[in-house]
């Protein structure tokens, strides 16, 4: 999912937003927060049981995106 929607809106996997656009921030606060330093986080809470599903998210190639505190396990 959010492959996909960082690829709309122009947002690499380190948050930086990379587009070429306006169009692509038009409603870039629906799925992201504004970040200190031009970086966008995603709106999100990522809850699992199981810890190894986390770090496997948190190892990814967008695991950089999340802050650690939206992980809930």
């Amino acid at each position: 999912f959010w492959e996909v929607i960082s690829e709309e809106h122009g947002v690499d996997p380190t948050g930086s937003y990379s587009g070429d656009s306006q169009t692509q921030l038009d409603k870039i606060d629906v799925y992201y927060n504004d970040a200190t330093g031009g970086k966008y986080v995603p709106r999100a809470i990522l809850v699992d049981l199981e810890p190894g599903t986390m770090d496997s998210v948190r190892s990814g190639v967008y695991g950089q995106l999340f802050r650690p505190d939206n992980f809930v396990f």
